[in-house]
């Protein structure tokens, strides 16, 4: 046997098949702890809906390194987002190896935006379930005071929000009392800071509005405004509160959920306190207004007055005063007769209830012959009653008598 035919044999022996090979393979990646559950970070490059469900590649920013993902039907509903081609994902999964295919792609269970797309989806999330507890609802919102006589501001001593709002009040209002409750508007410390501030300030109760302020910057340093301490604090707060915190992006939580929102400091402390010439000036429009009405209600008065004039004039008093002096003449006599036939009536009533008693008295019946008996001081209305040797009294018209009875018929 020559030397060829050794070294085929030789091969022939140790070789394994395709299927042997993959199953190693399988072992050695899907039995690896690290790789049974991992995370892995990189750039949507394709992504397809499929009736199984979705299937998309994530890569390297630079495109140096790629891996196949899938996220089956049954799993979509409970992704936090969905992938998207050209965003920064973060994906939950396993590495699964497919023998037919001699390929291998990774099983996703979850799917998080990452970088500042993590950043915006725990903006949202908080943002929604602050809306569904009702902080944002314009009802519990409150007006400002017209004319406040204190001002609490929660703002950093070093920042240049603070200058502004000083010199924007003394500008507009020098009578206004200004009181600072300093606090870290920037950083981690940040949220802790404020709440502290706005608290401080409730508790030292001499203030009626209260402004947060802060000047523009880049977006991580004004993620405090966002952050839900600051967010309770301003809600709980029993004083109202002024927002003015500028900034270019959309609207932070605790510019939603103050009373007042203004986009810088200087617009929320103009906000608070009216200028002196913006005061004069409604003083003057207040008075023309007042003029103006008083000046209609004396036309109406003197248009009435010459109306009733006019009416005067028409009608003469001496002859509305006899018509009224003959109308009392003759209710009087009117009044006279009824009481007249009043009382003849009654006068005649009185006569006939004398004549039906005089009938009545028991006097005139035996003044007319009649007598009344008595046995024992009872009237005796039956002969059967009174047997022989019976004392009688005999009530005659004028005098008694007494006797016996001698037969009873």
């Amino acid at each position: 046997m020559d030397q060829a035919d050794q070294l085929a044999d030789m091969t022939t022996e140790l070789a394994i098949g395709v299927a042997g090979l993959t199953d190693y393979l399988k072992l050695l990646l899907e039995e690896d702890a690290q790789l049974r559950k991992l995370w892995v970070v990189g750039e949507v490059s394709s992504a397809n809906s499929h009736r199984q469900g979705c299937f998309f590649t994530l890569q390297e920013p630079d495109g140096s390194a790629a891996i196949n993902c899938v996220v089956w039907k049954s799993q979509l509903p409970r992704l936090a987002t969905l992938p998207k081609v050209g965003e920064q994902v973060t994906v939950l999964g396993q590495i699964r190896l497919y023998p037919k295919r001699g390929t291998y792609q990774l099983t996703v269970w979850q799917v998080l935006p990452a970088g500042e797309g993590l950043q915006a989806l725990r903006y949202r999330r908080l943002k929604a379930r602050l809306a569904a507890e009702g902080l944002f609802d314009l009802d519990r919102k409150r007006l400002l005071p017209a004319y406040p006589q204190t001002l609490a501001v929660v703002t950093s001593r070093q920042a240049a929000a603070w200058g502004d709002i000083k010199r924007t009040l003394e500008q507009r209002s020098p009578g206004l009392k200004v009181l600072l409750s300093p606090a870290t508007v920037q950083g981690p410390q940040a949220p802790a800071s404020i709440a502290a501030a706005i608290a401080r300030a409730a508790r030292d109760g001499r203030a009626d509005v209260l402004l947060l302020a802060r000047g523009g910057g880049a977006v991580e340093d004004l993620a405090c405004f966002d952050d839900e301490r600051v967010v309770m604090a301003i809600a709980t707060s029993p004083i109202p509160v002024i927002t003015g915190i500028g900034h270019q992006r959309d609207e932070s939580l605790a510019d939603l959920v103050a009373d007042v929102c203004a986009h810088t400091p200087t617009a929320a402390a103009e906000q608070i306190a009216p200028s002196l010439d913006e005061l004069y000036q409604e003083q003057v429009n207040y008075l023309q207004r007042v003029g103006s009405v008083m000046a209609k209600r004396l036309q109406l008065a003197q248009t009435q007055v010459q109306s009733l004039e006019a009416r005067l004039q028409r009608q003469r008093v001496d002859r509305q005063l006899t018509q009224h002096q003959k109308s009392l003449i003759w209710q009087k006599q009117q009044l006279i007769s009824a009481m007249t036939q009043r009382l003849q009536q009654h006068q005649y009533r009185h006569q006939l209830f004398q004549e039906k008693l005089a009938t009545l008295d028991p006097q005139s019946v035996l003044k007319r012959g009649y007598a009344l008996v008595k046995k024992e001081g009872q009237i005796a209305t039956n002969a059967d009653q009174l047997p022989p040797g019976t004392a009688l009294e005999i009530q005659l018209g004028k005098g008694k008598v007494t006797a016996t009875v001698t037969a009873n018929k």
